[in-house]
């Protein structure tokens, strides 16, 4: 939209069934979107308008709420779904806190999707070879990119905590600042537009897949969750000595309770499902443990007044309102309905079978069909229609032979 017509207050419209567009193109049947297939209204959030300050000429973007034209929040949209699930705890009094730990790999471009990704060649000539977590080296020659990111972060008003180079080849790790789920959303779908964006200007590529290279760590986005009391901001997780409160447990068993029914929606993808099943680091169980990383639920070492729960399930493929909404959805679902966890597990241990979580894109789609309890907090039109944009892609995906399939079985009897 140009700038005048935007300033002038012009309504941008668009086609309902876009909302369920598959990520190939298509679209599901038109009974899940109206079979009118009749226009939403793009409303611009004021506090979430941005001049981008990598593009020349300038441009901006807003990130919009999708309304019906009666004005009521589209069921079918994400951000809506989201600030639906914030109302019900302001409701009670209460305000969901979030933190976003996004990983993502850095490449050099791969004009051939068919090759394997490949680091960026470094200031010595060579690629990174794997021998760099951790590391506060500089020999990959990324710094000129990262300058600029941090620059184009702080022009867009996105603090950030930590920044690390992690396990994976050529793979980093970015900590936004903790605060309300609906600007850390807004925040993370900036900062993957942002990586993608300013990587282009640097010659690379960005890769927010889940797992997109073998025999490597996947990359994850972490959800860290508090609540806290509107008014007074004290965390309900900590009592006054510190301790853990029901509360803390119910929100717990919420999540528990909920995280095999809700797979598909923090792992939206085929891909997803390779990160979760080489499970180091990427729990694919719904067990909960004091500090222990192969749980699903973490309960990271803090002080009583920052008690969280992190939610290791959700990969950086995630879409980051979904996401956020269905966790959070499901920790309130605990504490209205006061469940109980199971016990917390250290150590080594084997996942009980009533914690496991769906291992494959179908499983998870099955078990969200199924699910009431995602019906009940999410609307049937939503869930029915989600599913049905997955199974496009589930779909477009069994429809091509890999080269592993030609390699290994084309000689068998």
């Amino acid at each position: 939209m140009t700038a005048e017509g935007f300033l002038e207050g012009r309504r941008l419209q668009m086609a309902r069934g876009v909302l369920l567009q598959c990520i190939m193109g298509g679209y599901p049947p038109a009974r899940f979107y109206g079979s009118d297939d009749s226009d939403l209204a793009l409303v611009p959030d004021p506090a979430q308008i941005h001049r981008l300050p990598w593009s020349k000429p300038p441009r901006a973007l807003a990130i919009c709420d999708a309304d019906e034209l009666t004005g009521d929040s589209s069921n079918l949209s994400t951000r809506g779904q989201l600030k639906a699930v914030i109302a019900r705890y302001a409701a009670l009094g209460l305000a969901p806190v979030v933190a976003t730990e996004l990983e993502f790999f850095v490449f050099a471009p791969n004009p051939d999707p068919t090759r394997p990704f490949q680091p960026p060649v470094g200031l010595d000539g060579r690629r990174e070879d794997g021998h760099s977590a951790f590391s506060v080296s500089s020999n990959n020659g990324l710094r000129p990119f990262f300058s600029e990111v941090y620059e184009c972060m702080a022009a867009l008003g996105l603090p950030r905590d930590t920044f690390m180079h992690e396990m994976g080849v050529s793979q980093f790790e970015i900590n936004l600042l903790h605060g309300d789920p609906l600007l850390l959303a807004d925040q993370t779908l900036l900062f993957k537009h942002l990586l993608k964006e300013v990587a282009l200007k640097h010659g690379l590529t960005v890769v927010c897949m889940a797992k997109p290279l073998a025999h490597t760590p996947g990359s994850s986005m972490h959800i860290h969750q508090s609540i806290v009391e509107i008014g007074t901001g004290r965390n309900v997780f900590s009592d006054e000595s510190g301790e853990p409160t029901a509360t803390f447990r119910h929100f717990i068993a919420g999540q528990q309770a909920g995280m095999a029914d809700f797979t598909a929606l923090f792992a939206p993808n085929v891909n997803s499902y390779q990160r979760l099943c080489h499970p180091f680091a990427s729990p694919n169980n719904a067990c909960w443990s004091h500090d222990n990383r192969a749980a699903g639920l973490r309960i990271p070492a803090s002080s009583p007044v920052a008690r969280r729960v992190e939610n290791r399930l959700p990969g950086a493929d995630a879409n980051p309102y979904l996401a956020i909404a269905a966790s959070l959805a499901a920790g309130l679902y605990g504490i209205v309905n006061r469940l109980e966890p199971s016990e917390a597990i250290q150590g080594e241990f084997e996942v009980p079978d009533n914690l496991s979580l769906p291992c494959t894109l179908h499983a998870a789609l099955e078990r969200l069909t199924r699910s009431q309890l995602a019906k009940e907090l999410f609307g049937e039109e939503f869930i029915e229609g989600y599913v049905a944009s997955k199974t496009l892609e589930l779909t477009s995906f069994l429809d091509e032979i890999t080269p592993w399939e030609r390699r290994v079985l084309a000689a068998q009897a």
